[in-house]
């Protein structure tokens, strides 16, 4: 897994909690928001034990030589942001990796961007500290190639919606004009199993019927075989 499938994983959610926003009672988007919430959480955690098993030998000298502070999830601190290199306000959600090499899973306040750093990329929050830069709506300011990339899932996700709308409304469509079939046909005495509480697998009369074999029990339709045509001579007139 990489971090690219996280970022899509958190686009597709953000797009599923915006539809169920506009339909709450909808059970096949609720299903989808509870997969994508576990695709999240199971691929930050294979990300975070990752990076700490790939850093783990060329960085334990260093560690263990530099004093660092005890860190748990949900603590706040300042983390460098890869991207511009600059401190943000975050909070921190995972703890992994050994004890001599942790790496932590942190999410910017005001942002759902999750980045995994190691123990020099977070530090304490001062006392009384104020964000002296605060982006508009409390929200860090994306990358135009960020921008670009959440631009370009929205509308793979929107399209993905739209054509799991059309298959829903032509298996509805289809249901409609199944049923009015069968209506039309009860109504000229032609009977349809599985309509009208009527069920193929109902049991049958016979005691020597089998349940789901239509005409169980019943004798086989007797066959009349044409005779032989037999040639009878003729006297011919004289």
């Amino acid at each position: 897994m990489e971090r690219s499938d996280l970022e899509t994983y958190q686009v597709q959610l953000s797009q599923v909690e915006t539809a169920l926003a506009l339909d709450p009672d909808n059970a096949e988007l609720k299903s989808l928001a509870n997969e994508l919430n576990e695709l999240i959480q199971l691929t930050n955690t294979a990300l975070v034990q990752a990076e700490a098993a790939s850093s783990s030998k060329s960085d334990r000298k260093t560690a263990s030589s530099t004093p660092t502070q005890s860190w748990t999830a949900g603590d706040e601190c300042l983390a460098k942001y890869s991207v511009d290199g600059s401190w943000y306000p975050a909070r921190i959600t995972f703890v992994g990796g050994s004890t001599e090499n942790r790496v932590y899973s942190i999410v910017f306040k005001g942002y759902n961007t999750t980045e995994l750093v190691k123990a020099a990329e977070i530090k304490p929050l001062p006392p009384n500290f104020v964000n002296p830069n605060p982006p508009a709506s409390n929200k860090r300011k994306l990358t135009k190639q960020e921008e670009e990339e959440r631009e370009k899932k929205k509308k793979k996700n929107e399209k993905k919606l739209e054509i799991k709308a059309q298959k829903a409304k032509e298996q509805m469509q289809k249901q409609a004009t199944w049923q009015k079939f069968a209506k039309k046909s009860e109504k000229k005495g032609v009977h349809i199993a599985g309509i009208s509480g009527t069920s193929i697998f109902k049991t049958p009369d016979n005691p020597l019927g089998r349940v789901g074999v239509t005409g169980s029990g019943k004798g086989m339709t007797e066959v009349v075989l044409p005779g032989k045509h037999k040639f009878t001579p003729r006297d011919e007139d004289a």
